[in-house]
Parts: structure tokens; sequence; C-alpha cells
């Protein structure tokens, strides 16, 4: 039967060879023994299992035990409903009255291998043998499985890509070339969209608290894909917003082709996206699926520190033995700044009371940044239409307030009302956060600051006008004038 060696299996191929044999006799039928089946460069971490389809009854070959073309098969018995279903029978294989069974021509292999390979997962029948590969780390394997019965084996693997059907006649080797499907997830950084040159979309991004945060999870996908799931999981931080679409090569995927599930998930996760089989067989080795979503920074933002974790993976392979793709994670940051409202003293601090004061992206202070109290002079960045909130703070006896929640840009704090006293400032303070959250930071000064400090300047009380101090300058000016008319009456007698 030429047609059964045109298919063989297709995945990972790597470096160094790890054998394993494993001896098998349960499900098979025939009386032909001595059949063996060898994977070459089988995928470390995978499991590789064969289901006996056809048992072989004779086969033709030479004196020096070369077959010759001319097969006789038929069905094993677990496999008996499936090849004379009607959507086998007829179509992929042609069965006799005695049970014989022989290929139809031109019917395709590849089709009548995604079939077998679901009838094996969901009707659960009976595999041969399964075998597993080198542990997961190791950079290549060969798996073997010896003492078969001869037949037309089906080869299984958890990779959840295309298998392969060969007759042991009596040995078959095999070379793996299909690869293991990945998942890769990146976040955009808003401040550098639009910037010439740039990427946007990283590892990282920092974010005000209720801004959206996008987000792209790139799958490369593989021949012969099975049971594609997505899972995305958010940390406390992020609310999740919607899936705002999917392409397969660059061109949109219509949504009859996946699910978005967002409820009742048992592992944890925050969404799945679930894409039809249908969708999945029409893969190829090396496809690329693009999801993109979105989500909302919120209150529960972790601040600074270890930031808000998003991770994703890709689980795919038959419904026996479910694998998945290494974990991608993107980390989301917010910032705060420290401030501290003071005066001196000769050379003493003095912190200041009741100077308030706005936050705003505008070196004006207007479109003030709206704000929740957090009690104990902290403030967060409210959320958009946010109940409570207000848009200036007024220190209090320790002249501190910290603000929470703020993107990676620069501001500008406003006094809007400086305490008795004390001199408004004439203009506002700039602060500038960076990337890594650092405030301020300069050549001289690359660590910036941990608070910004802002003097305030008392003026001195201004002279008065009138009372004791004018006057009596009046009665001594008058007594002079006195004296010295005085003492010219006197001299002038004198010299008479």
């Amino acid at each position: 039967m030429k047609h059964a060696k045109r298919f063989t299996s297709f995945l990972l191929a790597l470096v160094m060879v790890l054998a394993m044999t494993i001896t098998v006799s349960a499900a098979q039928e025939g009386t032909l023994d001595g059949g063996s089946i060898t994977i070459n460069d089988a995928v470390p971490g995978q499991n590789y299992s064969i289901y006996q389809i056809l048992y072989l009854e004779s086969y033709s070959h030479t004196t020096s035990g070369e077959a010759t073309g001319a097969y006789a098969y038929k069905a094993n018995s677990a496999w008996k409903t499936f090849v004379n279903s009607s959507a086998i029978k007829g179509v992929y294989l042609n069965v006799d009255s005695q049970g014989y069974v022989t290929w139809k021509d031109g019917a395709s292999v590849a089709d009548f291998a995604k079939l077998a390979q679901a009838e094996a997962a969901t009707k659960s029948v009976d595999g041969t043998a399964t075998a597993p590969a080198a542990a997961e780390g190791s950079t290549t394997s060969k798996v073997s499985f010896s003492n078969l019965k001869l037949g037309y084996y089906l080869v299984d693997t958890t990779l959840g890509t295309l298998c392969s059907l060969d007759t042991t006649n009596p040995s078959v080797v095999m070379e793996e070339k299909n690869e293991v499907p990945t998942s890769d997830k990146k976040v955009e950084e808003d401040s550098k969209v639009g910037v010439d040159g740039v990427d946007a979309w990283g590892e990282k991004n920092d974010a005000d608290i209720g801004q959206t945060v996008n987000f792209k999870s790139t799958l490369t996908a593989q021949a012969g894909a099975e049971n594609y799931i997505f899972h995305d999981t958010m940390s406390a931080g992020l609310t999740y917003k919607n899936v705002t679409g999917v392409t397969l090569n660059g061109n949109t995927v219509d949504d009859s082709k996946y699910t978005v599930v967002t409820e009742a998930l048992s592992d944890g996760c925050t969404f799945e996206v679930r894409f039809t089989q249908a969708f999945c067989d029409t893969l190829k080795a090396n496809d690329i699926i693009v999801i993109s979503y979105s989500a909302v920074l919120n209150e529960n933002a972790v601040i600074a520190g270890d930031g808000n974790p998003n991770e994703c993976k890709l689980s795919y392979g038959d419904s026996s033995n479910i694998k998945t793709t290494t974990v991608s994670t993107t980390t989301t940051y917010t910032w705060k700044v420290d401030v501290y409202k003071y005066t001196m003293e000769g050379e003493n601090e003095k912190a200041l009371a009741d100077a308030t004061f706005t936050l705003s992206k505008n070196s004006d202070g207007t479109n003030p940044i709206a704000l929740i109290s957090l009690g104990n002079n902290v403030y967060r960045v409210a959320k958009p239409d946010e109940s409570g909130s207000v848009t200036s703070i007024t220190t209090d006896k320790t002249g501190k307030f910290t603000i929470n929640g703020l993107d990676s840009d620069t501001y500008y704090l406003t006094e809007t009302a400086a305490p008795d006293g004390y001199n408004k400032l004439s203009g506002p303070v700039t602060v500038v956060i960076g990337e890594d959250g650092i405030i301020n930071k300069t050549n001289e000064a690359p660590n910036g600051v941990d608070e910004v400090r802002i003097l305030n300047q008392s003026g001195a009380e201004m002279p008065s006008t009138g009372g004791m101090g004018t006057t009596i300058f009046y009665v001594i000016g008058s007594i002079l004038v006195l004296v010295a008319v005085v003492l010219l009456v006197t001299k002038k007698r004198m010299n008479k």
C-alpha cells in the first residue's frame, strides 16, 4: 500500500540523541510479529502514543524479505466502527465484504490522519502504547516502540500537532519535524506611540490609575493544531476590559472562530480565548496569531515595587494530556510623589500647614488631576468619573502629603493658597517622574529626590506711620529752636 508511506510525523528537531525503548503487546491484533516504530528528534517533555488502526494479515515480499507492495489489511477491532463509518468508508478507505481494507485513490492522507486523531481523543480509543520523550530541558530524545504486531499505525503526540501514519513491515523510522507552539506577550507604552524609530511595545510600561492599558499576545502556531486555548491572568491591579481583535498573519479573524470566556475558569486565569477546531485545522506551521486586548489600571494597583504583572500562555494537545507553552509576562508600573512644605526659622526647618496645592500636567495649573483621599495625607489618582474626588490638597501640621498612581510624565504642583503670613509661590513646582519612577533625575543627581521639598518665605513687618515715633521728633525740635533763640538774645546783651 504505497499511499500509506507518504505520511510522516512533523515535530521539533534538536541536537543530542537520547534513546528510550518501549516494549508493547496490548491492543494489537494479527499474527505477524517483530514490528517497531522509532521517532527520532522527539520533543523533550512530550508524550507519544501509537494506535494500531489496521493489522497486517499478510504482505508479499521477496526471498530476502523486502516488501513488494502487496498488503492485506483488516481493521483492528477497536477501530472497526470508525473504519466502516460513512465519514471514512468510501471516502478514504475501501472495505470489501470480507473486511479487507485498501486505500481510496486520491484521498487525503493528512485529512484521514486528523479524523483518526480525533477518534482517538474524543472516543478514548485505547492506544497500543504511550511513551514519554526525554524530560524538558534536554536537547533531544529518541522514542522507540518494539515487539509490535505488524499493521498500519497512527502515531500521536501531546504537541497538539499533526500526527503520523505508517505501516510496520517490520520497522518504521520517523523524523520529528513539527515544533512546539509559542506565545509571546507585549504591553504598549503610550508615551512612545507615534515616536519615529521607537517600538511602543515591550515587556513593561507605566500608567496612571484609571488609564486603559493595551496588550497583544503573539502565538506561533503549528500544523495540525489541536485544542488551542489562550489563557491570560491579570494581577489585582489590572481590570480586564475586552478583547479588541484577533488576526492571523495580519488578517482579521472572524469572531465566530473563537470564543472569549471570562467565567467558570478552572485554572484561575482572568479570561480565555478558545479557538474552534475548525479554525485550528486551517493553521500551517509558523502561522502567526495576534490577540489584542485591554485592561484598566485600578485602585488596587501596586505602587512602584514589583509592579502589576500580567501573564499568558497557550494550552494545546490532545485532551488526555494537555500541554502549555512557557508563560510570558509583562509588568505595568505606576508611581508616587512625596511632597514636603516647610519654612526656615534660623537654621531649623519648620513644617507648614494650610498650604493648598493642585497637581496638573499643564504648566499653567489648568485641568488639575482629580484625586481620592486615602487618609493620613495620602491621595491617589481618581478613576474616570469616580465620586468623592478632590482637585486640591491642603497640608496639615506635618507639611507632607503623598500622591499615588502616577504615570511617568512631567507634572506641575501649583500653590493656590499660602499659609497666613507667607508669600504664595510665584510659579508652579515642576515634578518629572522618569520611566524608572525616579523623580527629578539630573546628571548631577542621577538618583533623583526622595521627596519634593517646597520652601515658603514669610515677609518682614513693614514700618508704620503716626504715633509717638513722630511726635517726639516735633517736641525735641521745638525745644532746640527755643534754646537757640535764648542763647542768641543773651549773647547780644552781653556785647552791649
